[in-house]
């Protein structure tokens, strides 16, 4: 079933058949007295509250020639969308049958390639023909097309793209300069700012809407670089890659999703502001590629537990739960347990922030990390590397499946089953011998404690108690001892899986 038809859902505003075109309109009755009411108000209301500022018509008249429309098409499996399983019987067997063969022959079989098109928007940035648009628009494609505002139709070729960033970057030839547009600088955008968004979908010429910024620096959990801007401008299919403009015509951002029941706007979109694909596009343009900045870090949200108990103060940062051994970090005297706070002179105020900062910062420059180590800030200089493919920014947690109760666990403390790492449990477990530590082989889930609530299970390895490595479970309790007799009520544990991942946890100490 497509993704369309589930309420919250994101849509990339694009993968059109271009030989459809569905037109929906809905009506709101109400009742005569609200009616009424309702005209009164809109009488008396000013011309700016009900059509937006004046300036609109004159912007959108000065961009609009630079706004393409961006078809693409490739060949598939002819036996993609084969016929489904169905029960025995079913009353739509027939309807699939007849419906495949009227679009492949009476075989109803065919082993040709068979094309698929679909749309999406664009828009020029250079007179001598560079395109931007998103990648999804032209993924897979392998004939691209661009049509202008006044209907010319022209090959495009592909520069450079980016899944990433969703970012792609086009360039046609013309016999003469392009209208075109600027980018602007996204980061002075307001909330409640109004913005311009123009799509050039079905083929149909320029479209213009109007509505204002509804929030920045939202997450759509798209990939470890959101950053969108959120317009409640509609933006409805097939506007994918179109611009949002400011009041002064200059591109702000890159019309990326929507959130839909249906497809169409409800008034909730998203752009890629402009400040985070320039430098972007200015890579695809160089080198056909992305070449993002990379720490060699692993990194985790900072709670106000562990805020508190890492002697940091108020909730900030990014937490360091691992250090890559061949990342630029280590020879940069980055340390698990680290707090970043500030990179290369920009804040760190959660950790979202600084897989974006680092991205953004070109490969091989010397910067200024600021970290609080123990309480204590400090400075260290790093140089930036260059993120591979297979390298990530932050890897998630895996929760290991429960494990049944061994008999050599030797103590329980803080509601866990502690045990010492001998090869035995090694092997039992899957765990690396580089590995050292006390190991945890079961949890009580009716502990007084908030273990449960630490996805701590059978399998993990507490290496440290409070920046304090211990090797038995003799050694644990005698540690959280001693945090208990120094007054603390919450301790910070080092904990690694199998293979050696680290993460910190905030554990009460009852």
């Amino acid at each position: 079933m497509s993704r369309r038809f589930f309420f919250g859902y994101f849509h990339r505003a694009v993968r059109c058949d271009a030989t459809i075109v569905a037109l929906a309109a809905a009506i709101m009755i109400l009742p005569t007295a609200a009616a009424d009411a309702a005209t009164a108000a809109t009488a008396a209301a000013p011309a700016a509250t009900v059509r937006g500022p004046q300036n609109i018509a004159d912007v959108a008249e000065q961009v609009i020639g630079a706004v393409v429309n961006v078809s693409t098409s490739q060949k598939v499996d002819p036996h993609i969308g084969d016929i489904p399983d169905l029960p025995p019987g079913s009353p739509m067997e027939k309807f699939f049958q007849d419906f495949f063969k009227h679009h492949r022959g009476e075989d109803g079989d065919s082993d040709e390639p068979r094309r698929i098109n679909s749309l999406g928007s664009g828009f020029i940035i250079d007179p001598a023909g560079l395109i931007v648009t998103n990648n999804h628009v032209i993924d897979g494609a392998d004939e691209i097309n661009v049509i202008l505002n006044d209907g010319t139709k022209l090959k495009a070729d592909l520069v450079g793209k980016d899944a990433k960033s969703d970012l792609a970057l086009l360039r046609v030839h013309y016999d003469r300069p392009l209208k075109f547009v600027k980018f602007g600088d996204s980061d002075r955008v307001r909330l409640g700012e109004w913005v311009i968004a123009i799509g050039n979908p079905f083929s149909l010429g320029g479209t213009v809407t109007a509505g204002i910024v509804s929030a920045r620096h939202r997450d759509i959990n798209s990939g470890p670089y959101d950053n969108y801007i959120q317009t409640d401008a509609p933006i409805n299919r097939g506007n994918s890659g179109g611009p949002l403009f400011d009041l002064n015509g200059e591109v702000i951002g890159i019309n990326t999703a929507i959130i839909s029941p249906s497809g169409g706007s409800i008034g909730i979109g998203f752009a890629i502001p402009s400040d985070s694909a320039v430098p972007i596009i200015s890579q695809l343009q160089k080198y056909g590629e992305a070449r993002r900045g990379w720490l060699g870090v692993r990194i985790q949200e900072v709670t106000p537990e562990l805020a508190d108990s890492l002697g940091i103060g108020t909730v900030r940062g990014a937490l360091v739960a691992g250090v890559d051994d061949k990342g630029p970090a280590k020879p940069g005297g980055i340390k698990p347990g680290d707090v970043i706070v500030k990179f290369d002179g920009h804040d760190v105020k959660e950790m979202r922030d600084l897989p974006l900062i680092v991205a953004d910062t070109p490969v091989g420059k010397q910067v200024d990390v600021v970290v609080i180590r123990q309480g204590k800030q400090e400075t260290h200089t790093v140089q930036v590397g260059r993120l591979k493919d297979d390298e990530k920014v932050a890897e998630a947690e895996t929760k290991k499946e429960s494990l049944p109760e061994h008999k050599s666990v030797v103590q329980k403390t803080l509601g866990l089953e502690l045990s010492s790492l001998t090869q035995d449990m090694r092997k039992k477990f899957n765990i690396r011998d580089s590995v050292k530590g006390v190991l945890v082989t079961g949890v009580d889930p009716g502990a007084a404690s908030d273990v449960p609530d630490k996805h701590l299970s059978a399998g993990d390895v507490i290496e440290q108690v409070q920046y304090q490595a211990v090797g038995t479970p003799a050694d644990l309790q005698k540690r959280v001892n001693e945090l208990k007799s120094q007054g603390k009520k919450v301790a910070v544990l080092l904990v690694s899986n199998g293979d050696g991942e680290t993460r910190f946890v905030a554990l009460t100490l009852n």
